[in-house]
């Protein structure tokens, strides 16, 4: 199968899923271009702050959503299930369900003077349904912020190569932030000062690798990432938030560009087969492929980052479509870039008699997710990047990773502040820097405790979250006499996948030779406290019914 009519076909598709669908749903959930954003009318200099241009804000919110998943998802996904079911998902997914959930999710919190989803929920299901809600959202955040600060430590211990550009890009981004905001540099020179610094960066940081001198570098490392995160999480956004994700977006947007490239002037083949196998050793293809994709097609943490720290940066409310619904088409395009990367750029079980090739399934047990997606992304691009495509790929993987990180901690502080400051009523934490301690404290022993033990149940965790939010926002637009087929449907369809998901992980937990009893009993505390919400909703419901009968 040739690749370039697999990419072309899908980025048509999700094109004319933004040009098209987009405009109908901002008619449907209400979205008044000529409103003052919350960035405008509670400019506090710190968190609610407008970008200066929505470039900046898309840069930011893309890096942020994006992170290792639409790499991870779709890299483990066509291993195991195949190719032609990860593609069909991540586009009609993308489209119909992960864009709708990012872009109704962004308008709420627009509408709602820059609160967060879980703050929403309460005027939609009570305080109880906030407080569980929350509980949920929070224990995800800590999961999210431990596990990608030791997935980012042990690629800066195992890639030293990246460590210059990965903590370089910090003082770029301050730089680029004073320029743009204090010198009132234009965007245009600024920017292109900030790449052409990061582009030396990742140079010398090719001739000059950097390491730690312990023998225990990887936990050093994400310990010195966790006091990043806490640091950048309480900096101004428009002085390294802002300005370090514009830069991070530009290397994201030319590794895409390089990537994209090379596919179409190499034009190689897809080598894996369409479809592996419909029952694999990670599970039936639905619902198993359709949570493991992830944020390749739709993502709870999505939610979170729209209407916790993108809300908080946009300029106008027209921005809103392009940065929401918009975010997401890039992500689902980055999904499909990382397919073909692992299905045309490796090949399947075996290489041709004489040649010495990449094998997928020999680079993915020697050195997982990260390696398969940097060799394949190397091997599609060295038309154009030669021998610097594989720490090319890896250098945006590794840069999707910190953007992530920063902004996980970021949000999750919110969260913390709104549910224990505010709801509890527990003073200490209604303060930014205790808040930010105490989920720095409770990511940093999850991250350098055994955390690869509860990461299995993360991917439904995840989609659950999304589900949920989706449910929270079709309530929202009932309440409002909107129309809500379009959020219900999604809902629906989201909450069957991943309850059993969820259940299927339960079964293999429990009945393993080994059972694994903490693990099932983590994923049946979020099944309950999702069946707690649903039951909440349907409760809603029927007094909604009985009120206007």
């Amino acid at each position: 199968m040739s690749s370039i009519v697999v990419v072309c076909v899908s980025l048509v598709l999700l094109y004319l899923g933004y040009r098209l669908y987009s405009p109908w749903v901002a008619k449907q959930i209400g979205l008044d271009n000529k409103a003052i954003p919350p960035a405008q009318e509670f400019n506090d200099g710190v968190d609610f702050v407008p970008a200066k241009h929505w470039t900046i804000l898309f840069g930011h919110h893309f890096a942020s959503i994006a992170g290792a998943a639409p790499i991870i998802g779709p890299v483990i996904a066509c291993l195991f299930w195949g190719w032609l079911p990860a593609v069909f998902w991540i586009v009609i997914g993308g489209t119909l369900f992960g864009a709708v959930h990012d872009f109704t999710s962004l308008t709420l919190s627009l509408q709602n003077k820059g609160q967060s989803i879980a703050t929403i929920t309460e005027s939609v299901m009570g305080r109880s349904g906030k407080i569980v809600f929350s509980l949920f959202t929070f224990l995800a955040l800590i999961l999210v912020v431990a596990v990608f600060a030791a997935v980012a430590g042990k690629t800066l211990a195992t890639t030293p190569q990246v460590v210059l550009p990965t903590f370089g890009l910090v003082l770029v981004a301050v730089i680029i932030g004073i320029l743009m905001y204090y010198v009132k540099m234009s965007l245009v020179i600024s920017s292109v000062i900030g790449v052409v610094l990061l582009a030396v960066l990742i140079v010398l940081g090719y001739f000059f690798p950097l390491s730690l001198p312990f023998s225990n570098s990887e936990k050093w490392w994400t310990i010195i990432l966790l006091i990043y995160g806490l640091i950048a999480s309480v900096t101004p956004v428009n002085i390294l938030l802002q300005p370090r994700d514009h830069l991070a977006s530009s290397v994201l947007f030319l590794g895409m560009l390089f990537g994209f490239g090379g596919i179409f002037l190499s034009q190689p083949e897809i080598k894996a087969p369409a479809i592996v196998s419909f029952s694999t050793v990670q599970g039936m293809l639905w619902p198993m492929l359709f949570v493991t994709v992830a944020c390749g097609a739709i993502s709870g943490f999505h939610s979170l980052v729209a209407s916790g720290t993108t809300s908080k940066q946009v300029p106008s409310m027209a921005d809103a479509r392009i940065v929401g619904f918009g975010g997401m088409i890039m992500e689902s395009a980055l999904a499909i870039l990382a397919v073909i990367a692992v299905t045309a750029g490796l090949y399947w079980k075996s290489a041709p008699t004489g040649l010495s090739c990449p094998i997928y399934q020999d680079v993915f047990t020697k050195g997982g997710w990260i390696k398969a997606f940097g060799v394949g992304y190397g091997e599609i691009t060295k038309v154009l990047l030669s021998g610097l495509g594989t720490l090319t790929g890896i250098t945006m993987l590794k840069t999707f990773i910190m953007t992530t990180l920063d902004s996980a901690t970021r949000i999750t502080r919110y969260l913390g502040n709104e549910l224990f400051g505010d709801t509890f009523g527990i003073k200490p934490m209604k303060n930014k820097y205790v808040a930010t301690l105490f989920v720095g404290l409770c990511a940093g022993a999850l991250a350098l405790g055994n955390w690869k033990a509860i990461w299995p149940i993360f991917g439904s965790a995840n989609q659950l979250i999304a589900s949920l939010v989706l449910i929270v926002v079709s309530f929202y637009l009932v309440q409002r006499g909107k129309n809500c087929f379009f959020t219900a449907i999604p809902a629906a369809t989201m909450l069957v996948t991943t309850i059993g998901a969820m259940s299927y992980k339960i079964k293999c937990f429990l009945f393993a030779e080994e059972p694994k009893v903490m693990l099932a009993g983590i994923a049946i505390a979020i099944l309950i406290m999702a069946i707690l919400l649903i039951v909440k909703s349907f409760s809603i419901m029927t007094i909604k019914k009985e009120s206007t009968a």
